[in-house]
């Protein structure tokens, strides 16, 4: 009597195209859920953390919470906001303009605050100032070392006195830092040590953002939807 021959299980093993195909789709999602589910939580975590720092400063009979039952999530948004408005139409006027300069020359008697209060007045006033030609041109700058180039925001064309006679016909550049533009070093250079770049500062620190992995125009595009 012949003996047959013990059949293995066939198993069926996935094709790899499916597996491919899974692989895919799982990174397609990942890239349209992860920049709004990441922009989601830093924008709501600013909202709960301004709340928390405004809201306990109310009244009790002016919050809204012991009216609806239930925290009112931006409410202290929109109080910093209202806020702000006002204090910028109070100081407008003359008497607002005086109680600042009262208050700053109180401030100035203050060894460690009047620097401390300086320092953050004058990079506000900076930022804020559309005619300040601080941080509009971006540029390419030999930093460290020779041969290696950098972006950096010209800051200054018009450096300290205490700095120009040391260093005389150098420019301020903040070199930023990768993914966050607004930190970095600051660094006096001489003219031929920078190439100026015919893109705008949004742009340069776009590309500063994205590590150079995407070009500006890349991510410009891929914000458009084009």
């Amino acid at each position: 009597m012949t003996r047959r021959p013990i059949e293995k299980p066939v198993v069926i093993r996935p094709k790899s195209g499916l597996l491919t195909a899974l692989r895919n789709w799982f990174f397609a999602g990942l890239v349209v859920a992860a920049p709004i589910g990441i922009t989601f939580w830093l924008v709501w975590s600013f909202v709960v953390f301004v709340d928390g720092a405004v809201t306990p400063w109310l009244p009790t009979a002016w919050d809204p919470e012991n009216w609806l039952g239930f925290p009112l999530p931006g409410l202290g948004i929109i109080i910093v906001v209202v806020g702000l408005t006002l204090l910028g139409a109070i100081v407008a006027n003359l008497f607002g303009r005086t109680m600042v300069r009262v208050g700053e020359l109180i401030l100035a008697r203050v060894p460690l605050v009047r620097s401390i209060y300086s320092v953050i007045k004058q990079v506000v006033e900076t930022l804020a100032s559309n005619d300040s030609s601080s941080f509009k041109q971006a540029v390419l700058v030999e930093y460290p070392g020779k041969g290696l180039w950098v972006i950096g925001f010209v800051t200054s064309s018009n450096p300290d006195p205490e700095i120009a006679r040391g260093l005389p016909d150098v420019i301020g550049v903040l070199v930023p830092s990768s993914p966050n533009p607004a930190m970095g070093q600051l660094v006096f250079v001489t003219p031929e040590r920078i190439r100026p770049l015919e893109m705008s500062v949004e742009k340069a620190a776009k590309l500063v953002i994205s590590f150079g992995i995407r070009s500006a125009d890349q991510i410009e595009a891929g914000m458009s939807g084009k």
